[in-house]
């Protein structure tokens, strides 16, 4: 053997200890532990050509799956539409047809019968991808989860938003009724630099505020329409949730915060609804048309936030993929890119269960 595949050959093997490592928790002793239990298994066992690269692989998918549900834990709370991927890229979900009728003393014969007619429900995922990035010295990256972490970090970040971004705003365009905020007047000086998506603006004038006041007025529309009044959620903007929170009052506020469950990003739960926050929800302009993903917030927009219970929207995940090209001669290193597929729907089509919270602006 060569001193060079020897020594690439043993960086290997340490970074494949170094990940498996670090999803374990392990220390340096247990790192070195399953290197040596890697390396016995491989003289014993040979090592399929390339089986080393899946595993790694593999492992920066578990890792974009990890960054993304730390950072887009709202989606959880969705109908999970993921089991019906077909080939990575399309949901392909059966439909059965309508119900037989029943009939009771039935006196006419022989029955009637009818032909089940069944539809399917497809709809392709969209796929999100990142420029390349290149890393020149990507042997201490192999050797450092951290600094993998890092390096990466900034392309799951972009990437995330992006595709809750976007999933706000599929579901919002499908929506058909919109609460209409009617608290206290924010002046003008809180409602700078505002961001839908990755672009910032101002708006100009005031807005009416999201109090305790209005989501119970959502939950009372929930109630009519029979909405299940479990696993009900509302994603508050947080230039919204200011005033939200402010309108709780002391009493209520620690009430509200007793149901608080950071892991799975709720900052509370009042008249049924388990509260959600995030920097940037959504935005309409003055007619209420949604605002497009990257479109900076003009003067008479107004934010939007997000209303729904659990099975009235769907969200699903497909490929999850880490792209490398190693040693490349053109760039005297490595480099990286990575895509997700994803998509969603709203599945009622009368939009029961889903409502936008827009910001009531005071008429001029």
């Amino acid at each position: 053997m060569k001193p060079v595949q020897f020594i690439t050959g043993v960086l290997r093997l340490l970074l494949l200890a170094i990940l498996v490592g670090a999803l374990f928790g392990a220390n340096f002793i247990g790192i070195l532990t399953i290197a040596a239990i890697i390396l016995v298994a491989s003289c014993i066992i040979p090592m399929p050509k390339g089986a080393a690269f899946d595993i790694y692989m593999e492992v920066w998918a578990n890792y974009i799956m990890e960054r993304f549900w730390k950072d887009n834990a709202f989606l959880r709370n969705a109908y999970d539409d993921s089991s019906f991927v077909v080939g990575g890229r399309i949901i392909h979900i059966p439909q059965p047809g309508a119900k037989p009728n029943v009939q009771i003393n039935r006196n006419q014969f022989p029955g009637v019968s009818v032909r089940r007619t069944d539809t399917d429900v497809l709809y392709a995922l969209d796929e999100y991808s990142t420029d390349p990035t290149h890393i020149p010295n990507i042997e201490s990256i192999q050797i450092s989860y951290n600094k993998a972490d890092s390096v990466l970090g900034d392309h799951m970040n972009v990437i995330d938003e992006t595709v809750a971004d976007n999933m706000l705003i599929k579901w919002a365009s499908s929506a058909s009724n919109t609460y209409v905020t009617t608290g206290a007047q924010i002046v003008n000086g809180q409602m700078t630099n505002i961001q839908v998506g990755p672009a910032d603006g101002g708006q100009v004038g005031n807005r009416f505020a999201f109090t305790s006041r209005d989501l119970k007025n959502l939950m009372t529309k929930f109630n009519t329409s029979k909405t299940p009044k479990n696993d009900r959620y509302v994603l508050i903007d947080d230039n919204m949730y200011d005033g939200f929170y402010d309108s709780l009052g002391d009493t209520n506020a620690k009430d509200f915060s007793q149901y608080a469950d950071a892991v799975n990003g709720v900052v509370g739960k009042l008249h049924s609804f388990n509260v959600m926050t995030r920097s940037s929800v959504l935005a309409s302009d003055n007619t209420g048309a949604i605002k497009a993903l990257g479109s900076a917030m003009a003067g008479t927009d107004n934010l939007m936030s997000l209303a729904w219970q659990k099975n009235t929207v769907a969200f699903a995940m497909g490929d999850k993929k880490l792209f490398q090209r190693l040693d490349d001669p053109l760039y005297y290193g490595d480099v990286h890119s990575a895509l997700i597929m994803a998509g969603g729907r709203v599945r009622r089509g009368d939009g029961v269960g889903l409502w936008l919270i827009q910001q009531g602006a005071p008429q001029a």
